[in-house]
């Protein structure tokens, strides 16, 4: 016979407004084998949870359960408090009151009987619980960087700097991302530059780092702790560990002086030759050939930057190779894309060359831009008197399937148009906008600046369309506050672009194993609580792979996940929630049917063999390290030998015929429903 104790949470008032809490440890006191039973106001609190304690060692408890909000939550708090007591914590159960219960219903006496039934389930499961104990496996110190721009970087160099190992893996010839492609920051108008290249060069150059751009994760197996990954390192045709980047080859290259290839660094403003460096500051300095371009791989002829390469580094023979590395921790920071130019076609966008993006924008008015810090019309080289500036390009818009706010449009915008009063002096800045998104330190105030100093003219309301009359644009909107349609002559027009997940998002997610949302941006495992880990343990996500968010918020991701993967590291050994499946083996028959519904690949062939080593049959086998305790195999199972630990169909029936033998109860006789009619 147990000995159960029941806790009824009110939580403040979110359960105690629609369930009678203290009819709930009424009821629950009467249950077979419940010796304690009582309610109180935080169930989560310190005395709360003191209140647990000193239950478990006054009536010597041997099992628990806590009827308050979302074990998501709280499970976790409870289960310490439980191990504070000397207590198995696994011998805790969670009845969920908030969400089950008050949150759902607003008849009281209806949501209390529900909420007494759910107490009756759980103190029939805790009776039949057995203790577990949690699963302990290796480490290796080591952390895998997916992503070099400022999140990964920042992520990078904090677990590097902590003493232990990093491999960053970057798509791009250069780290950098999309920082890298910007002239100032906001709201500091600091030199985006200035603040990224030394960060870069210490990526480089730390001991703790190894880099490889231009590169790509081609697979990853393992669980937390041990992860195997192979990384594609594509064929750059130049030896890396020779070149000293003199940059010879891209002067001499004769792809590109006639704008045969253009660049996708200066997005497509600026031709490149076919061996090249995306940009002045790149690191590795390292170039890369086009093979698409090269007049070498098209033709059989030219090599002229072989010839010229006095460190003789360029080898047309050169392959991608595939090295394998063991890392303990993967920190995604893949990044962003923007909404795709053919998106736009309201706006002229691709039609009209006066019509430019926001980054384009951006790349004008660098210094080692396209037009060296010039502010100048694409159709005409003049420099525009007028520049209207549009908002919400695509966010915020569900007609093009992007129902969020991108969050960084309004500050860049912002900052656009006091960059444009710098450089062209007279000219005018218009910014049709839908809102004003000001939230981070600072922001509020730089967005008054551009008002009031820079003299931006902010017109709320969107822009239906736009049309060209002679050399310029006519941009037609409405302004909402005055209720007028407005029409304003533009020489050059900017769009906001909404940012959108990067290009084959859900690849690599389905490859890490890690759930992403209907816009291909990855979830986090608690919005609150655990924003920077995933549903998968061991990986982490930084910056805007996530969601769309501007360079401070990406830095402190990139922190707060070397936090993780540093805590991770501090032990030689990481424990695990023993809730896992495992195979009955003499009943297993190896038809491994369980093996394609794992959706962590944790299912592994076993083979049995004799004491002569001869093979006796196959098996299923679980890896308990991989195993997320999801019980698609135990369901799956045709013979029924797998078994998930904490949730045994002997504990499952046991709560269902609890409560079907409740409904059988009440349900009416014979003569009482003929009474009733």
């Amino acid at each position: 016979m147990a000995n159960i104790g029941v806790f009824v949470c009110w939580c403040g008032s979110n359960i105690a407004q629609t369930v009678d809490v203290g009819a709930v440890a009424k009821a629950a006191g009467e249950f077979k084998d419940v010796v304690y039973a009582v309610d109180y106001k935080y169930m989560c609190s310190s005395p709360g949870q003191n209140l647990m304690i000193d239950a478990i060692k006054t009536h010597n408890l041997d099992g628990v359960v806590i009827a308050s909000c979302s074990p998501r939550m709280h499970e976790s708090t409870f289960r310490s408090a439980a191990v504070m007591a000397g207590f198995n914590p696994y011998m805790v159960e969670m009845a969920n009151l908030r969400e089950h219960c008050s949150w759902v219903h607003d008849n009281r006496e209806e949501a209390t009987k529900k909420a007494i039934e759910l107490v009756r389930m759980l103190v029939a499961k805790v009776a039949i619980n057995a203790p577990l104990n949690k699963i302990h496996v290796p480490v290796t110190r080591r952390a895998l960087v997916i992503g070099g721009g400022i999140a990964g970087i920042q992520a990078a160099l904090d677990i590097a700097n902590g003493g232990v190992e990093v491999i960053m893996v970057e798509k791009e010839p250069s780290i950098g991302g999309h920082m890298s492609q910007l002239d100032e920051t906001f709201p500091t108008l600091d030199c985006s530059q200035c603040i990224l290249t030394p960060r870069m060069v210490e990526v480089a150059t730390h001991k703790n780092i190894t880099l490889y751009a231009y590169s790509e994760v081609d697979s990853v197996q393992g669980f937390v702790g041990n992860f195997k990954v192979k990384i594609r390192r594509k064929s750059k045709c130049v030896i890396e560990e020779i070149c000293t980047g003199c940059g010879l080859c891209t002067q001499k290259c004769p792809v590109g002086k006639k704008g045969e290839v253009m660049n996708e660094f200066e997005l497509g403003m600026a031709p490149r030759p076919a061996i090249y460096t995306p940009f002045p500051q790149a690191v590795p300095n390292i170039p890369v050939i086009d093979k698409e371009h090269c007049t070498y791989f098209k033709t059989g002829k030219c090599g002229v930057c072989e010839k010229v390469c006095v460190a003789k580094a360029i080898d047309f023979k050169q392959e991608d190779r595939i090295v394998e590395a063991e890392v303990g921790a993967i920190i995604v920071a893949t990044g962003y894309d923007l909404y795709g130019k053919d998106k736009y076609a309201e706006y002229g966008y691709g039609k009209f060359k006066d019509v430019i993006s926001g980054l384009e924008f951006e790349r004008m008015v660098s210094a080692s831009g396209p037009t060296k810090g010039k502010v100048q019309r694409p159709s005409n080289g003049k420099a525009p008197k007028n520049v209207v500036f549009i908002k919400c390009v695509g966010s915020r818009d569900e007609k093009h399937g992007i129902s969020y706010c991108s969050k960084i449009c309004c500050m860049y915008t912002a900052k656009h148009a006091m960059l444009l009063h710098h450089k062209c002096h007279g000219a005018k800045a218009y910014i049709f906008y839908m809102d004003i998104r000001a939230t981070g330190k600072g922001y509020e105030e730089f967005v008054k600046r551009a008002m009031e100093e820079e003299e931006a003219i902010y017109i709320r309301g969107r822009v239906s369309r736009i049309y060209k009359r002679g050399d310029n644009l006519v941009v037609v909107g409405a302004d909402t506050l005055t209720g007028q349609q407005v029409e304003v002559e533009a020489d050059l027009v900017v769009l906001a672009t909404a940012i959108v997940a990067k290009s084959g998002a859900d690849k690599l997610a389905q490859m890490l194993n890690i759930s992403y949302d209907t816009h291909n941006f990855y979830n986090e495992a608690h919005p609150k609580l655990r924003p920077v880990e995933t549903n998968t343990a061991g990986i982490f996500l930084a910056g805007c792979c996530q969601a769309p968010k501007d360079i401070p918020d990406s830095v402190s991701q990139g922190s707060a996940t070397a936090s993780k993967a540093l805590a991770m590291f501090s032990n030689k050994e990481l424990e695990r929630e023993p809730l896992v499946s495992r195979v009955t083996e003499e009943y297993c028959v190896g038809c491994l049917a369980c093996q394609p519904v794992c959706p962590y690949n944790a299912i592994e062939e076993h083979e049995i063999k004799d004491r002569k080593g001869n093979l006796i049959k196959k098996v299923a086998h679980v890896n308990e390290g991989l195993c997320m305790g999801c019980g698609a195999c135990a369901v799956t199972c045709r013979s029924g030998c797998i078994v998930l630990d904490g949730f045994t169909n002997n504990q499952i029936f046991t709560q269902i015929s609890t409560l079907e033998s409740l409904i059988t109860k009440f349900e009416p006789t014979k003569e009482e429903a003929v009474a009733k009619k």
